[in-house]
């Protein structure tokens, strides 16, 4: 065991919890005001469920042994993960790991928190909240544990074939991104939508947010190397190209288009890089995580426009930055990525466009399928969607007796109007 690999991995594990805060306070910011409060929760109630079904069964189904398809339950329970001893299946020879399996574990657990919280994004604005704990605990076992087995375990089939995913673009982003639009196809359009404006309340919280998902990506990417070395900094680096390069592609084809430079643009284009460079960190280098970053922030612009075209009200584009992006980086990944893992540009094979093609259309099918029928189960059940007259006061106040700002208390209302 390597005491500063260790030391790293904590710390980037710290830092990928901190991006689901992040994404509450990003998401939050872009909802009315009367819905806030329901979506920070959403994200929020992620870290305890999650959390809690990762240690019980999760881990185990992730990185446990039983075929490429998913694992079985010898860690169930944390069984033997603290033991410095034990040997997580596939990591031996040059896979290997330096840090405790425990540190592994629980860094992989910051990565199975995030992923369904992504998908409130989409479900914005008018899904009930217990029906959406129970979505969150069921789809995470269901359709997130097999795709982490098949992707990031050296067990899992997609693995073996040699598809590659540095940080998680078909296991997180793809993944909760095409189960967002199998969701919101079940859920329907908010009311009034798209013929009523609903505008974010609070754009400087949309920063704040977008600010400490970019802060806590450097964990979620680099700290992906398992240890504190030139594949990390690599890692880390690339990160940030690319986040930079997207914002300004995205802002340059929003100017073009609508004649402003938007603060909403900005923060959609770095997330997008983000998101486009996650399968890619550790695979490509010099110029490329900039190239990955510009095409992403263009692309993504184009599709979070495809919603109109095509009715789906995905509220806060998680199709078009997640979905799409993580297409974007895992196909650019094969083109883009270093001659020892066989870029096309590098070393002009297609060995790996290939891999990474049945990759995405695998997650694609196997997330859509399950992620619509887990949906419409509750919906038939329990009821996935708040009545309208829930909808019209808001979530906040229907489904927590709360309002997040008071400001008739505070005669701010009252100066206001």
């Amino acid at each position: 065991m390597d005491t500063g690999n260790t030391a790293w991995v904590l710390a980037s594990a710290a830092l990928v919890l901190f991006m689901t805060p992040g994404l509450a306070f990003f998401y939050g910011g872009m909802v009315r005001s009367k819905n806030v409060l329901d979506m920070l929760m959403e994200n929020f109630i992620s870290i305890a469920i999650v959390s809690l079904l990762w240690a019980a069964v999760g881990f185990s189904l992730a990185f446990g042994d039983s075929g490429g398809w998913i694992g079985n339950f010898s860690f169930a329970g944390l069984k033997d993960v603290a033991n410095p001893a034990t040997v997580i299946p596939g990591y031996t020879g040059a896979l290997a790991l330096t840090i405790p399996p425990l540190a592994f574990c629980v860094y992989q657990m910051m990565f199975a928190v995030i992923t369904p919280a992504l998908i409130s994004g989409a479900v914005a604005d008018r899904v009930k909240f217990s029906s959406w704990m129970v979505f969150l605990a069921v789809w995470s076992i269901v359709v997130y544990l097999p795709v982490a087995h098949w992707v990031f375990s050296p067990t899992g089939w997609l693995f073996k074939r040699g598809a590659l995913d540095f940080a998680g673009g078909t296991v997180v982003h793809i993944n909760a991104g095409i189960g967002a639009l199998a969701v919101v196809l079940v859920l329907g359009k908010r009311r009034g939508w798209p013929r009523e404006a609903m505008l974010p309340h609070s754009l400087p919280l949309t920063v704040l947010g977008a600010g400490i998902l970019w802060f806590g990506w450097f964990g979620f990417n680099a700290g992906s190397a398992l240890g504190a070395s030139n594949l990390a900094a690599q890692a880390f680096m690339n990160t940030n190209l690319a986040a930079a390069a997207a914002m300004l592609g995205w802002l340059i084809v929003e100017r073009a288009k609508t004649g402003h430079f938007t603060t909403l643009g900005a923060v959609s284009g770095a997330v997008a890089g983000l998101v486009a460079i996650t399968p890619c960190a550790g695979y490509v280098s010099g110029m490329s995580p900039i190239a990955i970053g510009a095409v992403a922030g263009v692309v993504c612009y184009l599709a979070i426009q495809l919603k109109f075209r095509f009715g789906y009200d995905d509220s806060l584009d998680v199709v078009g930055v997640h979905l799409v992006g993580g297409i974007v980086g895992s196909i650019l990944l094969a083109f883009f990525a270093e001659d020892s893992f066989g870029g096309m540009f590098a070393s002009g094979d297609t060995d790996l466009l290939v891999n990474q093609l049945i990759a995405v259309v695998s997650t694609l099918v196997f997330s859509f399928v399950l992620s619509y029928v887990i949906a419409k189960v509750i919906d038939v059940t329990m009821g996935l969607r708040v009545s309208p007259d829930d909808e019209l006061a808001g979530l906040d106040s229907t489904q927590h007796a709360e309002a997040a700002y008071n400001l008739a208390e505070s005669g701010t209302f009252g100066r206001l109007h």
